[in-house]
This record gives C-alpha cells, structure tokens and sequence, in this order.
C-alpha cells in the first residue's frame, strides 16, 4: 500500500517557454522563509523521523560509525621559508577525536612536534564556524584564511600573526572560494573576492569575482581592482605570484571546457594591463608553477589528456609556449615543481600514478605507492627538494608522504590510523557496456569470504559531471554497509575526468543523457552478472549526482529498490535562477536558450515524475543554506514523488537549516546525516538485526 504522506498543496503555475507549456504545481514550495513552506518542511521532518529513529540497528550504526570517523583526518603541508634562519615550515590541517573541524597547525623545520595555530572548534561550540581555506606567506609570518558560518561558504578573510597568535584587525568579507598569493615580503597580497551587496544588480552577487590587493595595515575598502574590468559575469579568476614578486599569473575559469591566462607585470606603471597568455581558446589550461622566469601550464589544448608546458612571463603569447611532458595514454591531472624536479600526478584507468622527471621532462622514475587510490594535495616549493601528497583508497583512510626528488625515497610523514583490517576485503574494477557501446569502469568492494549470489545488499555510487573523477576514496558511510555483507559499487561515468577532456565531453550539455544511461547500464550490469537484484539494490549520489540519481529514478523506477538523492538539481528548467548556479550553465545548459531547452526539459527530473508510477524508496537531503543547490528542488521533487507514487517505497525528505551544500559541515552533524542514510539502506535492502551477539562476527549477511 501506498505510505501515507504530508498534504501539500497544489497551486499549478504554467509558463510557456519557446512554445512548450511547462507545469510546475509545487512552486510555492521555492520559497524558504513564508511560515506555510516551513510548516510543511517540519512535516516531512517529522515523518522522517518517525520512520528512521528507533530502529534495531541504529544504536550499532552510531558507535560504528564514531569508531569510524573519530580517527579524524589530515591535510597535505604546505612549505614556506622560516622568517629568519635556514629550513622550511610546515603548515597543515588535522582533526582527531570528535572534533567538529580541522585545525591549523604549524611544524618548525627540525623539530618533529606541531602546534595548533588556529582551531575553529574554539570559535563555535557547536562547530558551525568552518575553515573554508588558507593561505600562508612565503616566509611563514602570517596565514591569510577564510571562516564562514553554518555551511553558506561566503567566507570572511582574516589574517594570522604567527609568532604571536594575534588576528590582525582587518577583515574582508564576501572571500568564498578565495585564491590568494602572497608577496614576498609579507606586506601584502592579491586575492580575490564577490562583489559587495548593492555594487551589483540584486541576483548578481554570486558572480563578477575579481582580483584585488591588500597592503597589510590598510582598509580593505580601498583595496585596488587588479583584475576583473570588462571580464564576463562568470569570469573565476586563480592567481599565482612568481618567485620574484614581478609577474602576477591570473587563471581564469569561464565554464568546465575553457581557461584564459594572464599575465600582469607588477612593475608596470600602475594601473597594469593584463597580457594574455592564451585567451579565447576553447580548452583547459591549469597554472601549476610559477618560477622567476618561467609559467608552468598543463594543457589540455590539441592534448585532450594534458600536457606540460612552459612559457616566459616576460614573453608570454601562447605561440612561444614550450612542451615540457608530452601528453600520453594517461590523464595528467597536475605537477608540482621542486628544484631541478618536476613531480607529475596522472591518472590511470581512475586510479592515481605519480611520476618523476627532470625539469626538462626527462623521465626519473615513477613513485611507489601502497596500492590503487588516490592522490591528492600534491605539494612542493620551487626551492626546496621535499614534495608531499596524501594518498587515500577505499580501504585506507589517509597517509601523507614525503618524497625526496634528490635521494628518490618516499616515506610516510603522517597518518590517520586505519578503523578497519584492509586484508578483510577486496577492490576489484571490472567494466561494462552502456547503451551506446561504450567501456565504463566500476569498482566493487566488498568482504572477501562475500560470494555473488544475486540478493546481496549494494549500494552503486555515481557523480558523472564537471571533470571530477571517482577515484577511490575512504567513504565511511560505505563501512559498515560492507561490513555487513553489502557491496559498493562506483561507477566511473561520462562527464567525469577519468579519461580526459573526450570523456567529460561526452557528458556535458546535450550528450548529459550519455551519464545517465552509463549509469542505468551499472545497475543492469549488478543484476546481470549476479551480484545483486533489483530488491536488493540503492543507488546514492550528491550535487551533480544527486541531479543524476534523480533522472535515472525517474527514467528507470523499475530498477531499484531505493534511493539516496543529496542535495540535488531537479527543475533544470529553473535552476539557473537561484544562487550560483547559473555558474554551472556551460555544463549543463540554460532553459533561457531555446536550443538548450529541449534536452533540459527532456530530462528535467521533477518534470519527469509521472502520476500513477511505484517509484522506489528515496530519501532526499538538503540544507536550507546550500548556495549552489538550492533546497527548493529536493522540496519540489519531494512533494511531486510522494503525489505521484503508487508503490510500498517511502518518500524521505531530509533537510537541514544551516547544513550548507556540504562543505565545513561539523563532523557530528555528517555523522547524524550517515547515520540516516545507512538506517534507511539497512531497512530498505533487509539487512537484518544486529544483535550484541553477532556485532563482532560481522553481523547478518
């Protein structure tokens, strides 16, 4: 029988866009703040927790998944030369016990001991006020960082004294996703910044970011414009100083599939004009080092799977441009530049390799690794020899390394402690067919003495979107799922980076249809070849992948048990409207063009919803603070599946007031969300009771 469901309210709006009537009978429920939509959220609220409290496995779920992410969790150091002596210090992030957020700390070269510099848990008792990012001067006197409040990444910068501990007195506002460079002297830096409220048309404040700088000492409302004049609404500039102070580097982001770069000469009479490096190319290009006299670039120009190259600020038309690592089978995804090495990070078959070479890209060997995984926040100092990266798989939580490029060895720095025994279970990529014809690869990890036998319980992860690879990762909501005799599986889809530009390509605007069909072949496959069934299988995916799990749900209701949709898109006739999230139109589109229309409204999943159809189980998540996925569309699709559906499945709807899109959530709360998910996939998939005399042997299969 069908569940009975909170009463919402139609009141259908019809608009006619390029001739094609489109009804939206729950836009009501766009509006957070009128005392009706909060009512009805407080509703969906209390039948969730009716439904998900109280259950026989949540009291095991919650001490595990403590057990869990309790370990905490460690960041890559970031060296800079030590005001006065010889040596480097070391900045990084760490979190332990039930810290709500990482902390600051500082390691001083030659002594193995750290201390905390900035710990954001001491700014909220409730850990609501994030470390969104940092940024340590060259000679390690100061850390310019950003702090935001309850998720909303609309970051405030601040500046650290270090020696001392004391914050300087100014502060700027409206700094979310800053990128910042520091001059080497420390009295100053470029940055870059949103808009002030009422500098721009109301709706516009999350775009027009521009770059500016900051004399230490002065007020930042008189901070001069560096660039950004006459630069398009959704312009995302990244800097980058050279060694030397003289040329500022501006990367400029306009869309998943192009990158301008600048070049600004400090020493030009002011105000300085910008040159272009390379502008109005149809392709990626991401500055990676920047020495006294010489860029470093990995292209994705007439190198789909990147190149390096390198070029003379002082000449820096893209003509003169040099090839320094040649693109080959692999996926070059970034390079760090230490002394006369460079160390580059590839990607193989969505899995990690790093690899060494001299600076004229002469190749000096590949770097040992523990396993298939991960690599990240690839790390080194154009004067020093040390390079640092942290390397994470499924099965193992975080260790960071240190490699000397001048001896070659490579050894562990630091390291979160493993919760779990890596030899109990197994990674396996195995790969099949989508509709088209096209080879996708997916990772299955599961318990080794687990045989396929057609009803074990699995979860299938996807994402598929704006050049971001599913390489493995410690997930620790998927632990106890495999502990307990479940499989997880990860779909490496189009639109993704695993194989380059073509395959991101092949995912984007009108061929967006190509992730939702590799997706929906996945679930086929598990079925197929016996790992699962269709009662017996939940799909999962956040942001873009909620977007995904919400399309395939709706195109293919028949071929699952349940569903978890994290703060999705669902109306993409109207997300554009509401955000940032016009930002994300050269990925997927924009309703207001009439040639993007068609495929937008094809797929729309809350349009798609059809009156009469037993969809699965879903829960839906949101916070009402996400900037870049607005809580209205997991509201709308919510209250249009819980109408439409005709089956036993429950519809779930999960939203938080100050969650934001995810971000610097505190970890207590992430683990109240986890703890959510696996009791509505333990009661969906019937993973049995746990009981206190099976919880140490693994519990039911």
């Amino acid at each position: 029988m069908k569940p009975r469901f909170p009463q919402t309210r139609i009141e259908m709006v019809t608009d006619c866009l390029h001739g094609v009537e489109v009804k939206d009978p729950y836009r009501w429920l766009e509006d957070t703040v009128t005392p009706e939509v909060r009512e009805w959220t407080a509703q969906q609220t209390r039948l969730l927790r009716e439904t998900l409290d109280g259950a026989p496995n949540r009291a095991w779920l919650e001490r595990r998944l403590w057990q869990i992410m309790e370990r905490g969790s460690l960041g890559v150091p970031i060296s800079t030369r030590r005001c006065k002596g010889q040596g480097f210090s070391l900045f990084f992030t760490e979190q332990a016990g039930r810290q709500n957020q990482p902390v600051l700390c500082l390691r001083e070269p030659g002594d193995g001991q750290s201390r905390p510099l900035l710990d954001p848990n001491q700014l909220a008792a409730d850990g609501h006020i994030a470390l969104d990012w940092w940024f340590p001067s060259q000679d390690g006197a100061f850390v310019a960082y950003g702090v935001s409040q309850a998720g909303d990444e609309d970051s405030t910068l601040h500046i650290l004294e270090v020696a001392t501990g004391r914050v300087l007195p100014e502060a700027i506002a409206h700094t979310g996703f800053c990128s910042l460079a520091w001059l080497s002297t420390s009295e100053g830096f470029y940055y870059t910044r949103f808009p002030r409220p009422g500098s721009v048309p109301a709706g516009e404040e999350h775009y027009h970011r521009h770059v500016f700088f900051h004399k230490l000492g002065t007020d930042a409302k008189d901070d001069p414009r560096v660039f950004g004049q006459g630069v398009g609404w959704s312009a995302w500039p990244v800097v980058m100083l050279s060694l030397d102070d003289r040329f500022l580097v501006v990367e400029v982001l306009d869309g998943p599939m192009r990158t301008d770069v600048f070049v600004v000469d400090t020493h030009a009479p002011q105000p300085a004009r910008p040159v272009p490096a390379v502008a109005g190319h149809a392709a990626n290009f991401t500055v990676v080092g920047a020495g006294k006299d010489c860029i470093y670039v990995v292209s994705k120009e007439d190198a789909p799977r990147g190149s390096l190259m390198a070029f003379d600020p002082r000449a820096p038309s893209r003509e003169g441009w040099r090839v320094i690592l040649p693109e080959c089978e692999d996926v070059l995804e970034s390079a760090v530049i230490a002394r006369d090495r460079i160390v580059a990070l590839y990607q193989s078959d969505a899995v990690s390799v790093l690899r060494s070479f001299s600076s004229e890209g002469k190749p000096a060997g590949d770097l040992s690794l523990p396993g298939p995984g991960t690599v990240s926040g690839l790390s080194g100092h154009p004067e020093q020899t040390d390079v640092f990266f942290a390397f994470t798989s499924f099965l193992v939580p975080c260790v960071v390394f240190r490699h000397d490029t001048i001896s070659g060895q490579t050894t562990v720095w630091k390291e979160v402690a493993s919760p779990i025994d890596p030899g109990a279970f197994t990674v396996r990529q195995v790969r099949y067919r989508s509709r088209d014809g096209t080879l996708i690869p997916m990772f299955l990890v599961h318990r080794k003495d687990l045989a396929p036998h057609g009803q074990n319980p699995t979860l299938l992860y996807g994402y598929g979107g704006f050049n971001i690879s599913l390489s493995p990762w410690f997930a620790p909501l998927a632990i106890p799922f495999i502990e307990r005799g479940g499989v997880f599986a990860v779909a490496n889809l189009r639109g993704g980076s695993e194989y380059g530009e073509q395959w991101h390509c092949a995912g984007v605007l009108e061929k967006k249809q190509n992730v939702f069909d590799d997706f929906i072949a996945a679930a086929e496959y598990l079925v197929q070849t016996n790992v699962t069934s269709r009662d017996h299988l939940a799909i999962s995916g956040r942001s873009n992948g909620g977007l995904l799990v919400a399309a395939v749900l709706t195109q293919r209701p028949d071929l699952f048990r349940a569903a978890i949709c994290g703060v999705p898109l669902t109306d993409m006739v109207r997300y554009h409207l509401f955000g940032g999230a016009r930002l994300w139109s050269p990925e997927y589109g924009c309703c207001e063009n009439p040639a993007h229309f068609p495929w937008l409204y094809a797929y729309s999943p809350y349009h798609r919803v059809k009156d009469g159809t037993a969809y699965p189980a879903t829960l839906i998540f949101a916070s009402e603070t996400d900037g870049r996925a607005d809580p209205l569309h997991a509201r709308k699709m919510a209250a249009r599946l819980q109408a439409a559906t005709s089956g036993p499945g429950t519809i779930l709807l999960r939203v938080e007031v100050d969650g934001g899109h995810g971000a610097g959530k505190p970890t207590s709360r992430l683990l109240d969300q986890h703890l959510d998910e696996l009791m509505f996939l333990f009661d969906q998939l019937g993973m049995g009771e746990i009981s206190p005399s099976n919880e140490k042997a693994g519990g039911p299969a």
